[in-house]
């Protein structure tokens, strides 16, 4: 790549963190016809907890919609098929979803797809051009698939790395967030960004405190991290009523019967989703097999109608 190209994706970089902060997001709203709802993505989104505050909010606001979510989030999974070596101590390469995406798309039909991949890309190490390639072929070639079936998709961009855990690879997730997001203008791809707000937040909160965190490990968010990547997805999606709410407890502990809705949602997660990860097969080890998915539907049915009695 020529020199020029960099600078220009730092300067996105910049901007993007700037118009992030001042201007609202291009609304992408979910067709009145969407019902069966994916997402995609790597540990964080199995971990789910963004996903569930989603799932929640849509139940609550949306009571007559029959949603049905389904979240085959995979840990450890990349979009650019990249593994760095010696991974899980040596004990298995990263999954990478073009090795299941097709069955996903069959087994699951999606009417519409959220898509988060970016942290696991650049597998850990400084930027450089080859493993940035790979990443946008993948995002290419998984757009390319989704976009086929019919179903809507929209890209999530990557949640921060934490720079006082490694400033070199924050830089790298910088990059590849205003890659994504710069899609938008030269694909007219539909995407959310979640990367510069959180990054944003932080910043603003470690001026009060340097010890301040939203990921331990400087990867996994922990609650307030997933709830702000919810509200940007939420915002994105046209959902102001979360615009300033920084907590999850926040907004559910204020709505009717919102709690006790988020609890069925987690229970729901708990039933179907490794149940879904086992029936589309995947090689990741070491992830649990769920019930068959036959009895995992029955089961979520019994609390889907305890989830619809509450929103009555």
């Amino acid at each position: 790549m020529k020199p020029y190209f960099w600078k220009r994706v730092l300067i996105i970089s910049c901007l993007s963190g700037i118009l992030g902060a001042t201007t609202a997001q291009t609304v992408y709203k979910i067709p009145e016809k969407a019902e069966r709802i994916l997402f995609l993505g790597n540990s964080i989104t199995y971990g789910a907890h963004y996903v569930n505050y989603v799932i929640a909010y849509l139940h609550l606001n949306y009571p007559d919609r029959d949603f049905e979510f389904i979240n085959v989030g995979l840990p450890s999974e990349t979009v650019s098929g990249l593994s760095e070596a010696g991974h899980a101590d040596g004990k298995f390469p990263r999954p990478d979803l073009h090795e299941r995406l097709d069955r996903i798309l069959v087994e699951v039909k999606p009417d519409f797809v959220f898509s988060c991949y970016g942290m696991n890309d650049g597998i850990y190490l400084p930027f450089e051009d080859g493993r940035f390639l790979s990443y946008r072929k993948g995002q290419e070639m998984l757009h390319k698939k989704v976009t086929a079936t019919g179903a809507g998709l929209v890209h999530l961009t990557p949640p921060i790395y934490d720079e006082n855990k490694g400033a070199a690879y924050a830089n790298v997730l910088d990059i590849y967030s205003s890659w994504l997001l710069s899609q938008r203008y030269t694909q007219d791809w539909q995407v959310i960004d979640l990367h510069w707000p959180m990054r944003k937040f932080l910043e603003e909160k470690r001026e009060e405190s340097q010890d301040y965190f939203l990921a331990a490990d400087g990867i996994h968010p922990n609650e307030t991290g997933h709830w702000l990547m919810a509200r940007e997805l939420l915002l994105g999606i046209g959902e102001h009523h979360v615009y300033g709410v920084n907590s999850h407890n926040d907004y559910f502990s204020k709505q009717t019967n919102g709690t006790e809705i988020l609890d069925l949602v987690e229970e729901y997660q708990a039933v179907t989703k490794d149940a879904w990860l086992t029936h589309i097969g995947h090689k990741r080890p070491g992830m649990k097999s769920g019930i068959p998915l036959e009895k995992a539907n029955e089961a979520s049915t019994q609390v889907l109608k305890k989830l619809k009695s509450l929103k009555q």
